[in-house]
């Protein structure tokens, strides 16, 4: 019998603002990607043959093999995107009580993604929706490719469980999955016991968050099938400077 998983609450593009402003998330289709970004859904797609090429990441303390991925940093505003010199991705312990309180050296990403347009105007749309939300200024940006595979029989997506980011925005695109059950996602409020969960499923689909009002976390993935995985970008938009260790 067929997994049963919950419909994500998808928002109308005319509605983004306001849901963020009332919620502090939403879930947009790829459709709606694409409308609000000014992308064609074929140019993304021809950006998911590098998550195929994601080395192991090395830093898991669980001592999984199940995670893959690559980093990038840039400023951005409305109408540019900055690479910046490659870093280390940091967050304090407050934040990531597994991961946090390490610099951790992740492999850049290809230089054959960030130079697409279509990589451009995801960055640039994402500036504006934070601009819109908390005024015109240049979002310190972090892009993580991610994949989570089922080597060791279960992936977990977000291993430190229930978390904030540190940032002000978070972007979760599901850029595809393959063979795999489980996969939930899960979005808490910060002051409040309301909550919302619901498996994303549509390539280039994607959950935005307010960091400083929503928790998030996705559970375990096992197989359906051999060599299952589990793909997503995520992009983190920060004020005021990169979130990095104190000097």
């Amino acid at each position: 019998m067929p997994q049963q998983t919950l419909l994500p609450p998808l928002t109308p593009a005319d509605q983004l603002n306001a849901t963020l402003a009332t919620q502090g998330f939403a879930v947009l289709g790829a459709a709606t990607v694409c409308a609000l970004a000014g992308v064609q859904i074929e140019d993304l797609l021809a950006l998911e043959p590098s998550w195929s090429d994601l080395p192991p990441d090395q830093y898991l303390k669980d001592g999984g093999r199940y995670r893959r991925r690559r980093h990038a940093s840039f400023e951005v505003t409305a109408d540019r995107a900055m690479a910046v010199a490659h870093r280390a991705h940091w967050q304090p312990l407050s934040y990531n009580a597994l991961h946090g309180g390490m610099q951790r050296w992740f492999e850049p990403m290809a230089p054959e993604v960030v130079q697409q347009v279509a990589w451009q105007k995801l960055l640039l749309w994402l500036a504006r929706v934070a601009s819109a939300a908390q005024g015109d200024q240049t979002w310190f940006t972090e892009a993580h490719q991610f994949r989570i595979d089922t080597t060791d029989g279960i992936g977990r997506p977000t291993p430190e469980g229930a978390h904030r980011d540190g940032v002000n925005w978070v972007a979760v695109f599901l850029v595809g999955r393959h063979g795999i059950k489980g996969g939930e996602t899960r979005v808490f409020d910060m002051d409040s016991p309301r909550g919302q969960r619901f498996t994303l499923t549509e390539p280039w689909s994607l959950l935005l968050l307010d960091d400083s009002r929503v928790i998030h976390e996705t559970t375990p993935i096992q197989p359906e099938q051999a060599g299952g995985w589990r793909d997503t970008l995520v992009v983190t938009l920060r004020a005021e400077g990169f979130l990095d260790e104190p000097a």
